[in-house]
């Protein structure tokens, strides 16, 4: 039954800290392509990671914890006042390259479906 909780909080934190990061002015954070990828939120809700990844890389995403730590106070504030939670969980910023890394996959398989790379598609026979 706990986990059900967290998990259903976890996605609550999550939908609404999407919403949250875009009204943050810090300009380690405005500019730049930032996602939210996870949200894991302690058994007693006190506190929540955040998992955030950048579309530029890891040395980006590092750089936006930094200024996202700095807005804690003020995303924690925005967070209780939207989800109405008893005590609303103290935020920790973790930097993840899962986005970029995604972004690289993709690109090598687009690549090696476009230069087919020695393997080709079996014709199927025309029924007439």
């Amino acid at each position: 039954m706990g986990s059900y909780r967290s998990d259903r909080t976890s996605e609550d934190i999550m939908r609404e800290l999407s919403a949250i990061l875009r009204t943050v002015k810090d300009p380690r954070v405005a500019g730049h392509m930032l996602s939210i990828v996870r949200v894991d939120v302690t058994r007693d809700m006190s506190y929540a990671t955040v998992f955030i990844s950048a579309m530029e890389g890891l040395d980006t995403a590092k750089t936006a914890v930094k200024g996202l730590q700095s807005a804690a106070g003020y995303m924690r504030r925005e967070l209780g006042q939207a989800l109405r939670l008893r005590y609303t969980p103290e935020l920790r910023f973790i930097a993840d390259d899962s986005i970029r890394y995604s972004a690289d996959i993709s690109a090598t398989l687009n690549r090696l479906k476009e230069t087919g790379n020695g393997v080709r598609e079996e014709e199927t026979p025309d029924e007439n």
